[in-house]
């Protein structure tokens, strides 16, 4: 059973922002099933890294206080065991993005050791986001945080994708798409956060193109289904704006998935600063960019390997 209003009411939650997920929060908003809510959303530290930030700014941010968060908003008629249906209408996007390189944070982290770095992005009229000339990436704009309380009390930090959602960093869960997540504690208790204007799959450095969004989200609850974790759907094919004129791909057979996750991003680093004339700093931001991590070949068995694999578009190089 959906429980939903004919016609739902829309909200606006702006200035309520906390950095953990915890059943004891207050709602900042409560709404019915079926109201529409839009969300202002701060970069992921809440505004503490700008346009004028430099790398000295992000050394002395404490990474366990990232992911600033809107909400939490509490949607009436949802109780443990429903699911939470949350409708991407619309997201509203800056021009500018940041991302940076966290010493011991990332796929590299042991190869970069104590290396920092941030990147500035500025989007063109052509809805591109230029590294530097002859590298552009088409924006596509999500929320790389979307999820309710957990039902264990006490805060919980919002770095790992749990299974009432997260730091999910789908950048499939863009306008157009719905989002499933089971709900533990009456209300729901919705949040959401860590804007993106474009991101590869797996975010490989540990961070994005970061920035301020403003997020049109609907709410229905189901009172008829019953998920382990996060499902999403889509209204379009699960491939980048970046597809089309083909890929550079690494592999890396590896028993343990880490090290052949290391590995293929490795080896597209120093591709692309064989082809492009990039530093291995420049090559692993724009591998998280844009770049696409996969599981080409799980394992299947105790004598099998698997392969993983790193796809880079070439459409992104083109003048």
């Amino acid at each position: 059973m959906l429980l939903t209003r004919p016609i739902g009411a829309v909200h606006h939650l702006a200035g309520t922002h906390h950095f953990r997920f915890d059943n004891s929060l207050p709602p900042a908003l409560a709404v019915e099933s079926g109201d529409t809510v839009v969300f202002e959303c701060l970069e992921g530290y809440g505004g503490k890294i700008t346009e004028q930030s430099t790398v000295e700014t992000i050394k002395e941010l404490p990474f366990d206080a990232v992911h600033c968060l809107t909400g939490p908003v509490s949607v009436a008629g949802a109780q443990p065991g429903d699911v939470l249906e949350v409708e991407i209408l619309d997201i509203e996007h800056d021009t500018w993005a940041w991302t940076g390189v966290f010493a011991g944070i990332g796929a590299l982290a042991q190869e970069l050791g104590d290396t920092w770095a941030l990147h500035h992005w500025h989007v063109g009229d052509d809805g591109r986001a230029e590294f530097k000339p002859g590298i552009r990436v088409p924006i596509e704009p999500f929320c790389g945080v979307m999820g309710v309380a957990l039902q264990e009390p006490g805060e919980h930090l919002t770095m790992p994708p749990r299974r009432v959602g997260g730091n999910l960093d789908t950048r499939h869960l863009c306008k157009g798409s719905r989002l499933y997540l089971p709900v533990e504690v009456p209300g729901a208790l919705f949040s959401v956060g860590d804007g993106h204007l474009a991101q590869g799959d797996g975010e490989v450095c540990g961070t994005a193109l970061e920035t301020n969004l403003t997020v049109t989200l609907r709410f229905r609850v189901h009172k008829d289904r019953s998920i382990r974790a996060p499902q999403f759907e889509t209204d379009r094919p699960t491939i980048s704006k970046t597809d089309g004129m083909g890929y550079f791909s690494t592999s890396a057979p590896a028993d343990d998935l880490d090290v052949g996750v290391t590995n293929a991003v490795h080896d597209m680093v120093e591709l692309l600063g064989e082809r492009y004339g990039l530093s291995t700093v420049e090559a692993y931001i724009v591998c998280s960019a844009a770049g696409d991590l996969k599981i080409s070949v799980p394992k299947l068995g105790p004598t099998h390997a698997s392969l993983v694999t790193f796809n880079m578009p070439k459409s992104i190089f083109v003048g």
